[in-house]
């Protein structure tokens, strides 16, 4: 019902910063809360940022806080994920990820909707 295509992704040198968009498609995502994600080769796919329908809802894990910001654009049905003095240990694939409840969420499991994932890698 809701396609997620993400943009932004590439290689960067360490220092640097990236901002990565999910931009829905097939309905309105206004409603939705919103999520990041990440998967590190060798590692399992873990909570990243997590955003209300409202954006008044805001959370992080310690792991990111400070170098990560979640913001969204419900007019454009996009959502974003800023990132800032990108360091190694951020290389990963990344997904966004949407659910049909305004709330946000920390674990997959409470996701209805992925996107295919965009790779980021930070050169050392």
């Amino acid at each position: 019902q809701v396609h997620l295509a993400e943009s932004g992704g590439g290689l960067v040198q360490a220092g640097g910063s990236l901002r990565l968009s999910c931009a829905a498609s097939g309905r309105t995502i206004s409603s939705y809360g919103m999520g990041w994600f990440r998967q590190a080769p060798g590692k399992e796919r873990g909570f990243v940022a997590g955003i209300s329908w409202s954006g008044t809802n805001i959370y992080y894990p310690d792991s990111v806080k400070g170098r990560f910001t979640i913001s969204r654009d419900n007019a454009k049905n996009t959502v974003y994920l800023a990132m800032n003095s990108l360091k190694p240990d951020v290389t990963a694939v990344y997904y966004c990820a949407a659910r049909s409840d305004p709330s946000l969420a920390t674990v997959e499991r409470y996701y209805d909707y992925w996107s295919r994932g965009t790779q980021v890698t930070v050169s050392s």
